[in-house]
């Protein structure tokens, strides 16, 4: 229990880090790390997945409360985008973590890894998000927000890698969609934690100190964690050479992919 909790600090770190530096919530690293943890701890083969995602919602949920507070006294969050996105957004991530019960441990895994891969491309080959002049109207911006909340409950993220370029076609800075991205992490991140929690409560194989698909243990060590360096993840958006910070995480998606993979 003593090495998971520490390995939990850790990987709060770097995922609160990456949260504030690209308002992605850090899920893309959690999900795929957590993946094989629970696999070395023999956790139920049909379980893995789903308390993977689960887990690392619940800590977004803490880590999105850090980042908001940093983007907001930066100035940066659109809180009337927030709120206009969230309603949808919750409604997506309901229905995903529903559909994720129907789908194989298997098929949930390979979903993760081509997501890993294409947001590994997309950040390798600096593929940015271009503006344009699409009205994004709230019949819109209501049916994206339904699909990031029911991808981001069905793969375990903040729903960062969808909503970032959505909110740059539609002319946003790229500053406020980062921000705006962090706070709708938020909804999504409540939401899917509450409805696995509840999906999972009357599951007889779950481990111990497991609350629904929530691993209790990793949700505390890598949501303080988390917390703190969320802030720090906020300031850097601002100071360091994004690029080049791309490429580096894109190598790391591709490691965490080839890993899965191999499980």
């Amino acid at each position: 229990m003593l090495d998971i909790f520490w390995i939990s600090i850790v990987l709060g770190m770097v995922s609160g880090v990456l949260a504030g530096l690209f308002g992605i919530g850090g899920g893309l690293v959690i999900v795929p790390v957590l993946a094989i943890v629970f696999k070395n701890l023999a956790f139920p083969s049909e379980l893995i997945m789903l308390m993977a995602v689960a887990t690392s919602l619940a800590v977004i949920s803490l880590t999105s409360i850090s980042s908001i507070i940093a983007h907001h006294r930066l100035g940066s969050v659109i809180w009337s985008k927030v709120v206009r996105l969230s309603p949808g957004i919750m409604l997506g991530t309901g229905v995903g973590a529903m559909l994720a019960q129907y789908i194989s441990a298997d098929s949930l895994r390979m979903l993760l890894v081509v997501f890993l891969v294409y947001v590994g491309l997309q950040m390798a080959l600096q593929v940015a998000p271009k503006e344009t002049s699409i009205n994004q109207s709230r019949i819109v911006d209501s049916s994206v927000a339904i699909l990031i909340g029911s991808v981001s409950a069905i793969v375990g993220i903040g729903g960062g890698t969808i909503t970032v370029p959505y909110l740059v076609k539609g002319r946003m800075l790229m500053r406020n969609a980062v921000a705006v991205s962090s706070a709708c992490g938020l909804p999504i991140a409540l939401t899917g934690t509450l409805s696995y929690i509840l999906m999972g409560r009357q599951t007889p194989t779950l481990p111990e100190w497991s609350l629904g698909y929530v691993y209790i243990p990793v949700f505390i060590g890598t949501g303080l964690s988390s917390v703190l360096t969320a802030p720090l993840g906020a300031k850097l958006a601002y100071k360091l050479p994004a690029k080049k910070l791309k490429r580096y995480f894109s190598i790391l998606l591709f490691v965490m992919a080839i890993k899965l993979l191999w499980s």
